[in-house]
């Protein structure tokens, strides 16, 4: 098992920013270093997942430009609105 590499980072902020993170540290009983990190931890897990919701996105525009499957709107409002009601169905099948 390797260790975490860690190397500290600096950043520039402005004043205002600063006094509000020293704030917001001292309400939450943290450092700022904490809850800066915290913030970055947190933007760039978001910020992954939106990247895969993208990805996923552009791949499935690609393979129905390939494949010219799909569903219509009528058949997936038809599936859901059957889970909506409680009912445990299989998606429609796609189809040219």
């Amino acid at each position: 098992m390797t260790a975490t590499s860690i190397r500290p980072v600096a950043i520039k902020i402005d004043e205002d920013t600063r006094n509000r993170i020293k704030r917001l540290a001292d309400a939450r009983q943290r450092s700022s270093h904490w809850l800066m990190l915290e913030a970055i931890r947190q933007y760039v897990e978001r910020e992954e997942k939106r990247e895969a919701f993208r990805q996923d996105g552009i791949n499935a525009w690609n393979e129905y430009q390939k494949t010219g499957l799909h569903v219509s709107l009528e058949e997936a409002d038809a599936w859901l609105a059957q889970l909506e009601a409680g009912k445990d169905v299989e998606p429609p099948e796609c189809h040219v």
